[in-house]
């Protein structure tokens, strides 16, 4: 059981694309707009969920570890971002999607922002623990006593 996938569709990259591209054309059509002062500070929300994705891609490769969401766990990574919390790629997709929202100055992708966060967390996230205390036992237990899932919560 610990080696079999821990997702099925829709995997987190296919949720917040999906709420992204709804967003943009929501917007088309029913613009919800953002203050331009939020423009600038939106790009630099932006860079900060890229370089929070980047940083827990390249821990998992040191690592030696799986990215992709639909295939088991090769090793528990517990360094770099995944110290101060489990979801560090997530994180940084929800970052990013709110920085995108602000950017654009597009509301409707700051509303799916959340959506975006919950739908992976009841899609994917639930899985994924469920996996990984399947195939790592109290090295899990331990590791999700002491570091949050979504660093705040």
């Amino acid at each position: 059981m610990a080696d079999k996938a821990p997702n099925t569709l829709p995997w987190p990259p296919m949720i917040f694309g999906g709420l992204v591209i709804a967003g943009l054309l929501l917007q088309r059509a029913l613009p919800i707009d953002v203050p331009t002062t939020l423009v600038w500070p939106g790009y630099g929300v932006l860079a900060a969920g890229i370089m929070m994705d980047i940083w827990a891609m390249a821990t998992m490769a040191r690592a030696r570890t799986n990215i992709l969401p639909h295939r088991a766990a090769d090793r528990l990574v517990t360094s770099g971002p995944f110290a101060h919390m489990r979801n560090p790629i997530y994180v940084g997709n929800t970052i990013a999607t709110a920085g995108l929202g602000l950017a654009l100055q597009n509301g409707w992708l700051l509303l799916a922002t959340p959506a975006a966060a919950l739908a992976t967390h009841h899609l994917a996230v639930v899985r994924e623990q469920i996996h990984l205390q399947e195939k790592f036992g109290q090295a899990w237990s331990d590791y999700a006593s002491r570091v949050k899932a979504w660093w705040i919560v």
